[in-house]
């Protein structure tokens, strides 16, 4: 596939096909576990979970859910009683659905009481453990993918072989190299994005405040099916540093920068990071010059990126401690520099494998593979103001394919 199709379902042409997306996920995740000699893994982490099963979480860790992918590609998914109910009704590729006892989850939070904590951890790591039973695999190593002492401890007591790391490594190994259908929903995603830059362009003006502009920008994401789960707009002073308090009520004023930061909108759960800076009317020369410069970074990245190359090469492209402004931060270390000049992975969380960053990669190398996603992004400052620059690619052959298509070579000019 190539370009963005459309967002809704059609018998007249190939778009997303979410079987077999859901398909090839469970089945690069079936073979990592596998490969790490697991004969289970219970999956409690959300992404996690939606990777082998499809199912729509919150994308965080809510642990009222989980679920148990087991060596011969069956799984067992267990939640709260109404979502256990609907998906034994709308999700037939799962056939065994049960009721969840939320052992990590809400409800031992709230409970206020360490002996309903420790009944809940029990109840939950009983109800997995008569699964692994039923289904023959009691015996058999399982991976886990969160690091609760409690809950291990519970499955230690009945005599599980827990494997944490194990798990977690193979879960990462399956996400980080995308397929064809994932790639194709980060796309669709940084498409519904640009609906939402344009809408700032149209919709921006003096006397507007942040909060009105970002309003009309994330009324356009939702209008075109995404979850808005995180991002904001904020202009002229709040631009340089970025404002502890995001999207503000400040009167937007001719002159000003503006930049808009989408990160954390999903289409079929995967994540979008995409920055693009706007200016009130003309942008001075020396808004204009920081712009080309946090472009120029960029892309000064973007050109190192491909199959074999490393992350300590590539983050070398990336400003120095001069560039990173350091000064400006109070700096004195690489790992205390900003985290605005990165690259770090895409897919349904915000920050996957890889990450490319002067903090770690100089020490800490892994190597690209084709097929990865990540956004790479870049800051300046400006007379007291900033700009900002990202761009969400993927991993070819022999280079990257840039995902996101608004305008990047000079800053968007809204009329005033």
């Amino acid at each position: 596939m190539e370009g963005t199709r459309g967002t809704m379902a059609v018998d007249w042409e190939e778009r997303i096909d979410v079987r077999r997306l859901r398909e090839e996920r469970k089945e690069r995740a079936l073979e990592r576990m596998r490969a790490a000699g697991l004969g289970s893994m219970l999956l409690v982490d959300d992404p996690n979970i939606r990777y082998v099963t499809g199912l729509a979480m919150t994308g965080g860790s809510g642990a009222d859910h989980y679920s148990l992918l087991l060596e011969d590609g069956s799984v067992v998914h267990w939640d709260t009683a109404d979502h256990a109910s609907n998906q034994r009704f709308n999700c037939p590729w799962l056939t065994d659905v049960r009721y969840a006892c939320p052992g990590l989850g809400n409800v031992p939070r709230a409970s206020g009481s360490d002996s309903a904590r420790r009944f809940l951890l029990d109840k939950m790591a009983e109800t997995v453990v008569d699964a692994l039973d039923e289904y023959g695999l009691k015996g058999e190593p399982m991976g886990i993918d969160v690091g609760n002492a409690g809950l291990a401890g519970a499955f230690d007591r009945r005599g599980i072989d827990v494997r944490r790391e194990e798990c977690s490594a193979a879960m990462e190994d399956a996400r980080k190299v995308k397929t064809r259908d994932e790639i194709e929903c980060l796309r669709t995603v940084a498409a519904i994005c640009e609906a939402g830059f344009q809408a700032i362009k149209e919709g921006a003006k003096p006397g507007m405040r942040e909060s009105e502009v970002w309003g009309e920008a994330t009324r356009e994401l939702w209008r075109h099916g995404a979850m808005v789960q995180g991002g904001y707009l904020t202009s002229g002073p709040n631009t340089w540093p970025k404002h502890q308090a995001n999207t503000t009520d400040r009167l937007i004023r001719p002159g000003d920068l503006v930049y808009a930061d989408f990160y954390n909108i999903g289409y079929l759960g995967y994540r979008s990071c995409y920055y693009r800076t706007f200016s009130v009317g003309e942008p001075t020369e020396a808004q204009a010059a920081a712009y080309e410069t946090a472009r120029d970074n960029l892309y000064a990245v973007l050109e190192r990126i491909e199959p074999g190359a490393t992350t300590d090469e590539i983050a070398a492209a990336f400003p120095d401690r001069e560039g990173e402004h350091m000064d400006w931060y109070g700096a004195d270390e690489h790992w205390e520099m900003t985290t605005n000049h990165w690259a770090h992975g895409l897919g349904l969380q915000l920050y996957e494998v890889p990450l490319v960053w002067r903090g770690i990669s100089p020490d800490h190398p892994i190597e690209i593979e084709e097929g990865m996603t990540m956004a790479v992004e870049t800051q300046e400052p400006a007379d007291r103001q900033g700009v900002r620059v990202e761009e969400m690619v993927v991993v070819r052959e022999n280079g990257v394919e840039i995902l996101s298509q608004w305008p990047v070579e000079e800053i968007t000019v809204i009329d005033r």
